[in-house]
């Protein structure tokens, strides 16, 4: 689209999490007026650390906030997996790091740093807290998304970036709900110091057993904590399931003494407790003037860690289809083109969750063939 026409766009994001912040941030580069509809009344993330993959690194240099990311981030080699024992089964390096002009290494960063950054390059009179929506009505040119109390935004752009619960994807797009994954994860942070030597570098490990449980180490060093994360399978189906210190320490029978040392120390109030929930892909994305965007269009699970990278990147994808052509509806139709088959794939591989019996590539689907494993026993 031409400047001017970018410049004069009005554009509706329904949602301030990793997804919509990113999009704000991208679509305000390009001169289009830009506001953010959140229904908290406050943005608070908790729970647990995540890796920024160096594609989402490369578009945080373009939309010069690399540094601000940077000074609350640690930069990470390789993804290591090992048995419950502490053996390496392999180690890879991050796809990705060597494709762009300057290194770019996964960077992990706690949860509430990372979407405190986002935001604050989001203007705050652009950014609209307590806005619960309600319904969206789709006019074909322009969308009029209503929120509880009546008030209602026109955009000739309105994107759901509401999350894996998505109201713009349900009323719009599929009714077709959340799919219980059979897992819970139970995540926190703790501090490195009460860790008994886990946090040695900047590098993601995962444990697992025969029984279907896998244990995550990310260390936050420029924090001194680290992100634990137990994921075990389970039969309920509850968004946040109870959790006990008898339940925890069960589950880790035959891990190395150190996870379950910090399993003992645990305090089991901080925990975030979530049953693991993706979707099936969805069809269809976008109408002419209304497209999903993030977990709305594509909430994966969290074994391959690509949910908050795949929002982010859709962010990205969404700005250069709408600067690269003639109309939000052919920039619509050509961002579900690009994006739409990377992320039925990571879906894919996500679901597939681990197993330590049939375990030979620590990326799928996410690194150029031929590429080869290191460590392997």
């Amino acid at each position: 689209m031409e400047t001017s026409d970018l410049n004069e766009l009005d554009i509706a994001i329904v949602g301030a999490g990793y997804g919509g912040a990113a999009a704000a941030k991208a679509l305000s580069l390009l001169g289009a007026n830009v506001h953010v509809y959140e229904q908290a009344p406050r943005i608070r993330e908790v729970g647990a650390g995540i890796g920024l993959r160096p594609a989402t690194v490369e578009l945080f240099r373009r939309w010069g906030i690399f540094d601000a990311i940077a000074a609350v981030s640690s930069p990470s080699d390789h993804f290591e997996i090992l048995d419950g024992t502490g053996e390496v089964i392999l180690r890879e390096e991050w796809p990705g790091m060597h494709d762009y002009a300057r290194e770019n290494k996964t960077r992990f960063i706690h949860r509430g740093d990372f979407i405190d950054t986002l935001l604050k390059a989001v203007p705050a009179d652009r950014l609209h807290l307590g806005h619960r929506m309600e319904s969206i009505t789709d006019h074909g040119d322009r969308a009029t998304v209503t929120f509880a109390g009546g008030e209602q935004v026109t955009a000739d752009l309105v994107i759901g970036a509401e999350g894996i619960r998505s109201l713009v994807r349900r009323q719009l797009f599929t009714e077709r709900g959340p799919v219980f994954s059979g897992e819970h994860a139970y995540r926190t942070v703790i501090p490195a110091d009460d860790a008994y030597g886990m946090v040695v570098d900047d590098n993601l490990r995962m444990f697992l057993d025969d029984k279907g449980t896998k244990v995550y180490c990310l260390p936050l060093r420029h924090r001194n904590e680290l992100s634990f994360d137990i994921t075990a399978l389970s039969d309920d189906d509850s968004w946040s399931p109870q959790v006990t210190k008898e339940g925890l320490l069960a589950l880790m029978d035959g891990f190395d003494e150190r996870l379950v040392n910090i399993t003992r120390d645990l305090d089991v109030d901080a925990l975030t407790c979530r049953a693991a929930f993706d979707i099936d892909p969805v069809e269809t994305w976008h109408t002419d003037s209304v497209t999903l965007l993030g977990d709305a269009a594509h909430a994966m699970l969290h074994h391959q860690g690509q949910g908050a990278n795949q929002a982010i990147q859709d962010g990205g994808a969404l700005a250069d289809a709408l600067r690269e052509t003639g109309s939000v509806r052919d920039a619509l139709a050509r961002f579900q083109d690009e994006r739409k088959p990377v992320t039925d794939e990571l879906q894919r591989v996500s679901r597939r969750s681990w197993d330590a019996d049939e375990l030979d590539d620590v990326f799928p689907g996410q690194k150029p063939a031929g590429a080869g494993k290191e460590g392997e026993r």
